[in-house]
């Protein structure tokens, strides 16, 4: 339904949902292809991009893991410096996004007393050391193999976030491809990390053309953003946001800025009618896109609260939600000590919720023993969340 210019909100919330592949359009899609059309997967140490493989393609750990281990997706520091699992088709550009964000280390560098010569030196030195290693070297172990290489930058440099150079020289290694991180076990959803030489080839497109694919790409993911929101993603400028705009040949629609066909289809598009019940994390690309959960709630939940927090209010969700055709219609956690997910729905329970419940239940149960938002989220942690949530389901 169409008022004043704009879509009604439930329309516009199935219209996303449908283009991040929710609705079941990529079912039998591989890991690489789910990230290329739904959008890269914002790790952090976390669960979350195993459970947008699993909601979107019924992909599972061991499948997941496999293609991390193949260099068929990996975790990369990209758009705003942010680490995000993409495809591998999107590695070179994509990094070509985080480089200011490796580079604006060094500043920190320099304001420390160390030139970018002695930087430069050390970037040759680790190179040259992961490029004779048998394998994999974590922090600790080049810290070690380099020694007084590495210089303490001491208190003044902890003060910063900068003990010691090795961090800035990783990061600028990583962010032009010349290494990358490896999760010791193979795993995303645990923060720990060795590094080994790459030798990825640079991205051919120029700064401009880079930022226009990720405009394209992004409006893509999101069926349509408003300026604000592909800013907060992308860290665009002003005048960079519109000209990728333009490049992107981008117009604008219900309030979004918006690709031309999907302009078109969208005109035609109906929110289906059957229930299309998924369990998504938090930082799924659905709501961290745009960073826009509250418009995923219905007008009638919006003042729903938990400990105290109103939940249409915050712009990250603190807990995980339950999500149908794009409506959040509940909220949950994982209870490893109960091997069970705890959770509140707004409304009655249908059959469709239940057995969802079941099989993401199943999957973190099998496949992840937990489920992390991120690197120092621990079952203590979370604790008074989930009693919360089991007195609100009550």
């Amino acid at each position: 339904m169409v008022q004043d210019g704009h879509m009604d909100n439930a329309t516009l919330r199935a219209w996303t949902w449908h283009k991040q592949g929710l609705d079941g359009s990529l079912a039998g899609a591989d890991s690489a292809e789910v990230l290329s059309r739904a959008g890269w997967s914002r790790s952090v140490g976390g669960a979350n991009p195993y459970l947008t493989l699993f909601a979107r393609a019924g992909i599972r750990r061991e499948r997941a893991d496999a293609d991390v281990a193949a260099l068929r997706i990996h975790e990369l520091p990209t758009a705003r410096g942010c680490t995000y699992v993409v495809g591998a088709a999107d590695f070179a550009w994509g990094l070509a996004l985080g480089q200011g964000s490796a580079e604006a280390t060094v500043k920190i560098l320099d304001k420390l007393g160390v030139e970018r010569a002695e930087v430069e030196a050390l970037e040759a030195q680790t190179l040259g050391l992961l490029q004779s290693a048998n394998g994999p070297m974590d922090p600790k172990q080049l810290k070690d193999a380099l020694g007084d290489a590495v210089r303490s930058l001491g208190e003044e440099g902890k003060k910063k976030g900068a003990s010691t150079m090795l961090p800035t020289v990783l990061g600028l290694l990583q962010a032009d491809g010349r290494i990358r991180r490896v999760p010791v076990n193979g795993r995303l959803d645990q923060q720990r990390y060795a590094y080994t030489a790459w030798g990825l080839d640079k991205a051919a497109d120029s700064p401009e053309q880079i930022r226009a694919r990720l405009m394209e790409r992004y409006l893509g993911w999101t069926g349509g953003a408003t300026l604000k929101q592909t800013q907060w993603f992308t860290a665009f400028t002003v005048a960079q946001t519109k000209a990728a705009l333009a490049a992107a040949g981008a117009v604008e629609a219900h309030g979004l800025w918006m690709l031309p066909h999907d302009t078109a289809e969208l005109e035609s598009f109906h929110a289906p009618q059957e229930e299309q019940i998924q369990l998504l994390a938090g930082s799924d690309s659905l709501f961290l896109l745009r960073r826009n959960a509250a418009d995923h709630f219905a007008e009638e939940d919006g003042e729903r609260q938990l400990l105290s927090a109103r939940l249409a209010l915050q712009a990250d969700l603190p807990d995980h939600p339950i999500v149908d055709r794009g409506r959040i219609i509940g909220l949950w956690q994982y209870d490893p000590a109960n091997e069970r997910i705890a959770h509140w729905l707004f409304t009655t329970p249908t059959e469709a919720v239940t057995q969802r419940i079941r099989e993401v239940e199943a999957f973190i149960r099998d496949d992840l023993g937990d489920f992390r938002s991120f690197s120092l989220d621990s079952p203590a942690s979370r604790q008074k969340r989930i009693d919360a949530i089991n007195k609100a389901g009550a």
